[in-house]
């Protein structure tokens, strides 16, 4: 319902994927599907855009899951422009902002380089790689905030002056080539899955039926030789680069260095649309020469006869402290501005999605005057990612994985619709087309639990009978269907079978929803126990001006630790690093006197 103007340096690149074209992945599909469920457009935009799907992880255990789709990049920008337009109260504007208007530690608006100055009760700055972004290809840098884009000036100079702590971060990408000078036949052919899904819980986008395969390569110790040879003249080795780079995404020299024991590292050879025959390599980002570059390519198995289309680089630019940051994505320093993204020292489509969706919502909720709203860790990866920046930094570009969530048992890609559409409805996110067939999926998963809760199997009979084939020993007491379904030998379709069709028709997404609850019940339960004992105190409020000087027994290191973290609430006090058990009960005592 709020007024919004996007203003961007070039309207002709909204959405554009300026890595590689897919979206999803390990944690990464778990948070497109977050964003989904609270009402966001990525789902749908992948649905609609996506030429191969594949599930990760299927041979583990459903919390593992993970969808990722390879996506046509020009359709991807297109679709999204289309859809923005069609957006109610969003207009557009084309120009650099090149500084903020702040009164009295309250943002008023943005200034443009054409001098104008634009009013707003909020901003949110999404500014990517383009402060003072500066692109690296061998010896030869020169500005620019992506290839063939010029980088962002002023904004940064002006929050520093601000007292915000700004840093340096890095990240590449890799030369895209012809997929018509390649040689597929001695790459490894990666097809999409055979049942491929989608990542909208919306009836309204369709699996694919048509998919385009990625193909696997590898390095060689004669590329390694290659690379080494121009380490003298990489900005990597050279001293021109200062900045960190991705850890879990590192250059192609990164990793030659530091995993020099290994012989070859994979090669993800990725199209980038339907109708076009560029590709994208992924797995050797790169800012060697062209020189290099080509001969390293070349080098590779598969494209002897490579025809490289765009080179390599890398791109440095400023980011800012995420811990200067309030869980609404706002600015402690200045109030109505938001971050969301890159400038936050992340990496990552998702990553940034879900911090624009949160942005933009608290942003709009401050302008109504309503409270602010961040998902807790065990709610959403979005509440892991926030809460990881907020309470540690990050001295490196962050990215999620599922390691990162303790609670990733329940934060599953099958049930965030389940966590989360129905905080979205309540925050006026989610239409009524959504809400409707969220409710109809809820009822009818919590209809067919009772269902099983309440059918029994009795030795002897003809279902009893039926399940013989399937288990190993035969019943000998009675059983309820979903006492039955908890066994691994057992799915959803033998169950059903047991008993005469009904007349209803049960849909393989709600199916698939009540298996994995039957299964997973005993570890989810023990899961919920954790966290509603840590939620006995986790909402223990933390006054702004609380003086951790007073608290008698604390180190000095950990006092200095909290006052830099500022946490809002005692359980984000306790996931500072250094700040120990012990440190929260004194915390937690002196909180009580506090009070009284």
């Amino acid at each position: 319902g709020s007024s919004v103007l996007l203003v961007t340096m070039n309207m002709q690149t909204i959405a554009q994927m300026s890595c590689n074209p897919a979206m999803g992945g390990v944690a990464k599909g778990q948070i497109v599907r977050e964003i989904d469920a609270l009402g966001g457009y990525s789902g749908i935009i992948t649905d609609k855009t996506m030429i191969q799907f594949r599930m990760l992880n299927r041979s583990k255990g459903p919390a593992m899951w993970s969808p990722r789709a390879q996506s046509d990049r020009m359709r991807f920008a297109e679709e999204w422009r289309n859809l923005l337009e069609k957006t109610p109260n969003l207009d557009f504007y084309q120009e650099m902002v090149t500084g903020l208007v702040v009164s009295k530690n309250k943002v008023c608006g943005v200034k443009t380089t054409l001098g104008l100055t634009i009013k707003a009760k909020t901003v949110i700055l999404t500014n990517g790689t383009f402060l003072n972004g500066l692109i690296h290809i061998g010896d030869k840098n020169y500005g620019g905030g992506r290839a063939g884009e010029k980088s962002s000036k002023g904004l940064t100079e002006q929050l520093v002056s601000l007292g915000f702590d700004s840093g340096r971060m890095k990240t590449g990408t890799p030369p895209r080539v012809d997929g018509r000078s390649l040689d597929f036949s001695k790459m490894i052919e990666q097809p999409g899955d055979d049942h491929p899904e989608k990542f909208s819980y919306l009836d309204t986008t369709s699996v694919l039926t048509t998919q385009r395969s990625c193909h696997m390569t590898h390095t060689s110790t004669l590329v390694h030789d290659i690379l080494r040879d121009g380490f003298d003249r990489s900005p990597m080795f050279n001293g021109s680069i200062k900045s960190v780079g991705p850890r879990y995404c590192p250059s192609i020299e990164d990793k030659v260095v530091r995993f020099a024991d290994k012989d070859q590292h994979q090669i993800f050879v990725e199209p980038e649309g339907l109708d076009t025959h560029e590709l994208y390599p992924n797995g050797i980002s790169t800012s060697l020469p062209f020189d290099v570059q080509l001969n390293l390519v070349r080098s590779i198995s598969g494209f002897e006869k490579a025809h490289i289309t765009r080179p390599g680089y890398a791109i440095e630019y400023d980011y800012f402290n995420p811990q200067d940051l309030k869980y609404s994505l706002e600015t402690k320093a200045v109030q109505g501005l938001f971050f969301a993204g890159q400038i936050n020292g992340t990496t990552g489509y998702e990553e940034a999605g879900a911090q624009g969706l949160l942005a933009g919502t608290n942003a709009a909720l401050q302008v109504q005057d309503k409270d602010s709203w961040c998902p807790r860790r065990d709610n959403a990866y979005m509440g892991v990612l926030v809460d990881d920046l907020i309470s540690m930094g990050t001295a490196e570009p962050y990215r999620m994985f599922t390691s990162r969530a303790e609670y990733r048992l329940l934060l599953r890609e099958d049930n965030a619709d389940l966590r989360l559409t129905e905080k979205g409805r309540e925050l006026g996110l989610v239409d009524d087309n959504r809400w409707q067939q969220f409710s109809e999926k809820r009822e009818a998963i919590e209809l067919e639990r009772q269902r099983l809760k309440n059918t029994w199997v009795q030795p002897g009979t003809a279902a009893a009978e039926k399940l013989a084939d399937h288990i190993e020993n035969r019943l000998s007491h009675e059983y309820s269907l979903f006492e039955l379904l908890k066994r691994p030998e057992l799915n959803h379709g033998i169950i059903d079978s047991l008993f005469p069709k009904e007349d209803r028709e049960l849909s393989p997404v709600v199916a698939e929803q009540v298996e994995i609850d039957a299964k997973y019940s005993g570890y989810i339960n023990r899961q919920q126990d954790e966290i509603d004992r840590l939620q006995r105190h986790e909402n223990t409020a933390i006054p702004r001006d609380f003086d951790y000087k007073s608290i008698r027994g604390l180190s000095n290191e950990v006092k200095q630790k909290l006052d830099d973290a500022m946490p809002e609430t005692l359980a984000r006090a306790a996931r500072i690093p250094g700040v120990t058990p012990a440190a929260i009960s004194l915390l937690l005592v002196s909180l009580k006197k506090h009070a009284a």
